[in-house]
């Protein structure tokens, strides 16, 4: 028995997108942590951890949230990938990542909408 069908999660798809939003949130919540002034870093997490939770009930709302991340986890990663494009590459290709999953992860939440209406 799969760790998926355990948490009672139908679609592989839909197990990836809460792995993916718990695991984000996680590493905010990291990243907060190591340095307290990076209060916007702990409201992305906080956001990636209610969306990983709407995203394991069904909820309706979780579409609205999920569209809401994607605005601001896209802003998030340009500027950084602006401001220091060139300087790190480990900070480079993890917003790179982390916009890439974020685009990804909202058009299949968004396609597979239907499975929130009921």
């Amino acid at each position: 028995m799969s760790f998926g069908s355990k948490l009672k999660i139908e679609s592989k798809g839909m197990f990836t997108a809460f792995a993916f939003y718990v695991v984000a949130g996680i590493i905010c919540f990291v990243v907060l942590a190591m340095d307290f002034r990076l209060v916007h870093i702990g409201i992305i997490g906080i956001f990636s951890l209610i969306a990983a939770y709407g995203l394991f009930k069904k909820r309706v709302w979780t579409i609205w949230l999920v569209v809401t991340l994607f605005f601001v986890a896209t802003v998030f990663s340009i500027y950084n990938l602006y401001y220091s494009l060139g300087k790190d590459l480990i900070l480079d290709i993890s917003m790179i990542a982390y916009l890439i999953l974020t685009w990804v992860f909202t058009a299949y939440t968004g396609a597979k909408r239907k499975i929130f209406e009921s």
